[in-house]
């Protein structure tokens, strides 16, 4: 099964379109947990386990886990959530960007020792920095395109000549992943959700791609306006994936014992809101 195949199936199983970030902060755990780098699995493998039955995707963030010295701990939790949940596609969030023989190590990284269906990539030094991730049959690759952050503005927003007409550098991004660098059908994008209006500009130039929507929840996103901008279906079966990640605001709905149960209900709640702005 391919990774667009998983990113259905569970939208269909599921119901969802919410994505569940993986960005695990000791400092920030559960009074349990507090400021212990040892229990990252712990804290992270409650979350997939009170979250399964209710996303469309796990997005663990590789930094997290290595700024802890704790990428064993990354192993053992993608096993996990191969075992609780096999029907949920997780998206490694690594944002590499390299090219050659870097590249296909990064690759190797992503697809064989961690065995994620689906990875973040930046796109700036071109076609041959993505093409070593395209080698491994049914996974997915996103690439950067319009990030929610302010200083996104510097690049992603710059237009490519002083010509009238041509498309601001993400336009052009999204069209080269709609188009000639998605040859297998395995690219999507990154778009913020704190711009809904480019999102809409997004999905004009890449009408059939997932896109990946982080910014929801502690970031400020607007959840209906994502849907209303990114969302693409026909008689309520969907032609584009939308996969629109919350983190913090479910990672740390509580710092209690808890924790997990809060997660859940600010899991539902956030998936149930996504869900209410689908056209009817």
């Amino acid at each position: 099964m391919t990774f667009l195949d998983m990113l259905r199936n569970a939208e269909r199983q599921n119901g969802s379109m919410l994505c569940v970030g993986l960005d695990p902060e000791p400092a920030k755990f559960p009074a349990a947990f507090k400021g212990d780098a040892s229990k990252i699995y712990d804290f992270c493998a409650a979350i997939v386990d009170a979250t399964a039955d209710l996303v469309i995707a796990f997005k663990p963030q590789i930094a997290y886990f290595a700024a802890h010295r704790a990428e064993d701990q990354l192993e053992r939790l993608m096993a996990h959530m191969r075992r609780a949940a096999p029907q949920v596609p997780i998206i490694l969030d690594a944002k590499r960007g390299d090219i050659g023989s870097t590249a296909e190590q990064y690759a190797r990284e992503a697809f064989e020792r961690y065995g994620a269906d689906a990875v973040t990539l930046s796109p700036f030094m071109g076609f041959d920095s993505v093409q070593p991730y395209l080698k491994y049959e049914g996974k997915g690759a996103f690439l950067l395109c319009r990030t929610s952050n302010p200083g996104g503005d510097d690049l992603q927003n710059q237009r490519l000549s002083s010509v009238p007409g041509e498309p601001l550098l993400y336009e052009h991004v999204a069209r080269l992943v709609q188009g000639p660098w998605n040859l297998n059908g395995q690219l999507g994008l990154v778009v913020g959700a704190t711009y809904p209006a480019e999102i809409e500009r997004v999905r004009a130039v890449a009408p059939t791609v997932p896109l990946l929507i982080p910014g929801v929840g502690a970031q400020g996103g607007d959840a209906a306006a994502t849907v209303k901008a990114g969302w693409r279906g026909v008689n309520g079966e969907t032609v584009a994936p939308i996969i629109v990640n919350s983190s913090r605001a479910i990672l740390y709905a509580s710092s209690g014992a808890d924790f997990a149960q809060t997660a859940r209900r600010e899991a539902i709640k956030t998936r149930d809101l996504l869900q209410a702005a689908l056209p009817s």
